[in-house]
Formats: C-alpha cells, sequence, structure tokens
C-alpha cells in the first residue's frame, strides 16, 4: 500500500514496518437522520496537527511506535454492498500481514465490512461496541444495510454472545428485548466493562466506537443527538480497560459529522479518540 500524501498525525511511516494501518471510509448512504459524515475522515487528518502525539492519560507516544495511513478508499455512491465489500478486501490485505486495521468513519454501517475481513481470521472474535444507539434492527425501512442495523448484521455471522454493548440509550422496543437473549447489553453506562475486559482479556476483539456515545454537550457533531451520554473522561477510563486486552485484532471509530459543530470541537474529540485508540492496540 502506498502512504497517503496527507497522513493523520503519527502514523507517517511506512506500510511493511507498521503494527497499525488506519484507513479513511467516507460514506454516509444509508444515514437515516441527519447525513455528513463522509467528510469525516480528511478533516480529521487536517485537525489532527492540533493534537499533541504524547497520550498523558496512557503515558505512550505515537511517535513511539509504527503507524501507516493508507488514506481514503474511494467509493462509488448508491451501492452500499459494494462499498462493505470494499472495505472488506481492503482491511483484508492489512489482516493478512499481521497488521490492525483502524477505520475512522463514516457512519456506522462501514463496521461491517471490516468486522467481516477479521472474523476470517478469527472466528472466535469478539466485538466491544460503545454507542448510543443498538444498531440492531433486522432492518431499517425495509433495508437490511444501515448503520441502524450494523451490529445485527455482525451478529448474523458472530452469533449469541459475541457482542458486548456499553453506553445504548437508544434502540426500538424490540431492539432491547431481542438484545436480552443474543447479545451482551449494558446500557446507559460503561457499567461492567472491567468484567467483560477480564473475561476476554486473551481473545481476539474488535473495538468498535459510534462516537456519539459520549454526550452532545461534548460531542455534538453527529447525526443522531441522543442526550444522556457518557463524558470523555469515562471514555478515557475504557482506553485504560482496553489496554489490558492483549489481542485487540481490529478497530473503527464512526459518526463524527463535523459541519454540525463549527466550533471544531467535536473534531477535536474524535480525533484524541483515534489517538487513544491507537495507543491502547500498540504493544
Amino acid at each position: 500500500m502506498n502512504k497517503n500524501i496527507f497522513t493523520f498525525i503519527g502514523f507517517d511511516n511506512e506500510f511493511e514496518e507498521s503494527q497499525i494501518v488506519l484507513f479513511g471510509a467516507p460514506f454516509d448512504g444509508t444515514t437515516s437522520f441527519r447525513p455528513g459524515t463522509r467528510f469525516a475522515p480528511n478533516i480529521m487528518r487536517n485537525d489532527s496537527f492540533g493534537l499533541e502525539t504524547y497520550s498523558p492519560y496512557l503515558n505512550k507516544d505515537l511517535e513511539d511506535y509504527m503507524l501507516f495511513d493508507s488514506g481514503d478508499l474511494d467509493f462509488p455512491f448508491g451501492n452500499p454492498q459494494r462499498i462493505i465489500d470494499m472495505i472488506k478486501e481492503h482491511s483484508k490485505a492489512i489482516v493478512n500481514t499481521g497488521k490492525i486495521p483502524f477505520m475512522i468513519g463514516g457512519e456506522h454501517l462501514v463496521t461491517l465490512g471490516s468486522v467481516q475481513s477479521v472474523y476470517e481470521k478469527y472466528n472466535d472474535l469478539h466485538i466491544i461496541h460503545l454507542d448510543a444507539h443498538a444498531d440492531l434492527r433486522e432492518d431499517y425501512m425495509g433495508q437490511k444495510l444501515s448503520h441502524a442495523t450494523v451490529l445485527r448484521r455482525c451478529h448474523d455471522f458472530l452469533g449469541d454472545g459475541r457482542i458486548h454493548q456499553f453506553g445504548i440509550r437508544s434502540g426500538t422496543k424490540e431492539e432491547f428485548t431481542w438484545a436480552k437473549d443474543h447479545v451482551d447489553m449494558h446500557p446507559f453506562s460503561l457499567d461492567g466493562l472491567k468484567e467483560v475486559i477480564d473475561e476476554l482479556k486473551d481473545k481476539p476483539v474488535y473495538i468498535t466506537i459510534d462516537l456519539d456515545v459520549l454526550d452532545p454537550s461534548i460531542f455534538p457533531g453527529t447525526g443522531t443527538i441522543e442526550p444522556g451520554g457518557i463524558s470523555f473522561l469515562e471514555l478515557v477510563g475504557a482506553f485504560k480497560e482496553f489496554s489490558r486486552l492483549n489481542n485487540i485484532v481490529g478497530m473503527d471509530a464512526v459518526e463524527l459529522s463535523p459541519h454540525y459543530d463549527q466550533s471544531g470541537m467535536s473534531t477535536a474529540v474524535a480525533c484524541k479518540v483515534i489517538r487513544e485508540m491507537a495507543l491502547i492496540a500498540v504493544k
């Protein structure tokens, strides 16, 4: 893979020597309310240079690790299945070289392609999912491929007990009822995360963070705002727990819609989340 000319801060090493490969999935074709996540990856790259590479939360520095940015995928319009397939193909090329794919979205449907590629190598894969929304609908207005159905589509091949959800505070009654028998849902907060990390410490884990898990007072720049979210420092606490995992095999951060927050605060938060996520996965 060729290095993107304009990289996220700290992700400017060569592909062959890097542990983590970042790539953008600028897609919002199934967004159910306010679109705009397609613009997030490049805006995050630009704003990332307002960050320090050092994380005082984790006492780690991006400059001490080999990280690579392969740029954004170039998607066609109007074909969600083709886009999922493209993400799967790109992520598979990363996984097959023993590296960790780290995707920045984009809406949450993009997670499906990356998870599919990781699952092909790690059949005992677990997902840790932080989000305001359950994303467990069987379909959304008749469509099975949607950012409102993405974790249900992951369940189609992962099966029961492999999806661990935190911060969920929105969904249909049917989603919450279905979740009781099929996924490990921890609504409203991050309570129970420590115990889940203890259980999954040595298992292959994919982490997906929908940034609207954060309260909109912290993160208003998203398409579907849900009051009652977690604080940034609570999310930092989650990162510290994630750092105890020994086998993070894939990650993504999704659902920043930067133009809904003209202050730039949401983009700054998203950039810091990406920095922390990268640093929990490197060893």
